[in-house]
């Protein structure tokens, strides 16, 4: 017989172990959020706070911003590379991320993205200035785009600094109101960790173990989307020569799935525990948001981020965040913050078809905007519409 797990106790298994399930209080230890979660979400735009700091906070509300710096800037104890976009990493994943550094060397030779602008970098020695001199950001080289300007034009020193990220060869030093400073990644990454060689083999069947005890179940595809930092080929490998085993998990809308997991499921379900009761206003690129698919089969909530939406067709509005009610999400909210002047606003918020906003459930949410507002520094709140009907 085939284990089923019912859409309840996947969504209940899943919040679990993305760190969702626990009221978030208690001491602040955002190196044990990140290494449970495998990696967080880098992001610049700042509506309420980066998505890395938001991330961080919604599983535990004693976070604040200076925590994370100084866990890379200072402790070494993360790093920063690019899983499905750039992101923070537990050291100790850096010996088994190699394969992604060259992973995104061959793809940025193979389609020669960055060739000319390392060819025409090559006087700038940046290399040779980072040796000489320390941490640079852009700021310290000058070339100018090449060509017509585009979305995303970059001059050709951002670009051969990028590649040379990507590959591996220089390592983020520290960050400066987001500004991102390179260096040698032996003076970065700390030497245990630096020299340990890892064969390709068990870097990509680590990373496939790992998706695997974050995700509890899932199919390759899964597997595969959760780091990016494995292609489909080696996750189907990996999947034969595994003890996974086959379950089917019901979706939202009551369909049965064939999935896999890991020989322990029943035990993992028998002891997840039920998630905090409490509505949160959860960040676009939270790890239970990011994945899209798996987003919608287990919740049955349909979200996208519309910031490379024209305006007029947006559907909801630039920056709008989900709201998470206990196993469900009951609502989306825009809002924004003036951290200088210490006012919140809402500008919009919207029930999800079939929840109705009672009293109750308006309350939990004044109690996450408090909370919110203590973490960034606000103390006014101000709305600009009417609760949901």
């Amino acid at each position: 017989m085939v284990l089923r797990i019912s859409n309840r106790d996947a969504r209940r298994l899943w919040l679990s172990l993305q760190g969702l399930a626990a009221t978030p209080t208690g001491p602040a230890n955002p190196r044990d959020t990140i290494r449970k979660l495998g990696f967080v979400q880098l992001d610049s735009i700042q509506v309420l706070a980066r998505a890395h700091h938001h991330i961080l906070w919604s599983r535990n509300q004693n976070y604040r911003e200076r925590m994370l710096d100084t866990l890379l800037s200072k402790d070494r104890a993360v790093f920063e590379h690019f899983t499905h976009d750039a992101s923070v990493l537990p050291i100790e994943t850096y010996p088994y991320w190699r394969a992604q550094f060259a992973r995104r060397k061959a793809r940025m030779d193979a389609k020669g993205w960055y060739a000319d602008a390392m060819a025409s970098c090559a006087d700038l020695g940046i290399k040779e200035r980072i040796t000489a001199e320390g941490a640079l950001s852009t700021e310290a080289f000058d070339t100018k785009i090449e060509g017509p300007r585009e979305m995303w034009s970059r001059p050709p020193h951002k670009r051969a600094l990028d590649y040379m990220w990507y590959a591996g060869e220089l390592a983020t030093c520290y960050r400066q109101n987001f500004k991102k400073f390179y260096n040698l990644p032996e003076r970065v990454i700390p030497a245990p960790h630096r020299n340990q060689d890892v064969p390709i083999e068990e870097q990509i069947n680590w990373l496939c173990h790992q998706a695997m005890a974050r995700l509890g179940f899932a199919t390759p595809g899964d597997i595969k989307r959760f780091w990016e930092a494995v292609d489909t080929a080696d996750v189907r490998t990996w999947v034969t020569a595994s003890d996974l085993i086959p379950v089917e998990v019901q979706t939202a809308n009551q369909e049965w799935l064939p999935m896999l997991a890991t020989p322990d499921i029943e035990t993992h379900l028998q002891t997840a525990p039920a998630p905090t009761s409490r509505l949160r206003i959860l960040n676009p690129f939270d790890p239970v948001i990011r994945d899209r698919e798996r987003l919608s089969r287990l919740f049955g909530f349909d979200y996208r981020i519309e910031i490379f939406v024209p305006a007029a067709k947006r559907v909801w509005g630039y920056y709008v965040y989900p709201l998470l009610e206990g196993d469900r999400f009951v609502g989306r909210i825009e809002c924004k913050a003036d951290r200088k002047k210490g006012i919140l606003t809402i500008a919009q918020i919207w029930a999800e078809p079939g929840v109705r906003w009672t009293a109750a459930r308006a309350k939990k949410l004044e109690a996450e905007l408090a909370r919110m507002g203590r973490f960034i520094g606000t103390s006014e709140l101000r709305w600009q519409c009417a609760p949901p009907a």
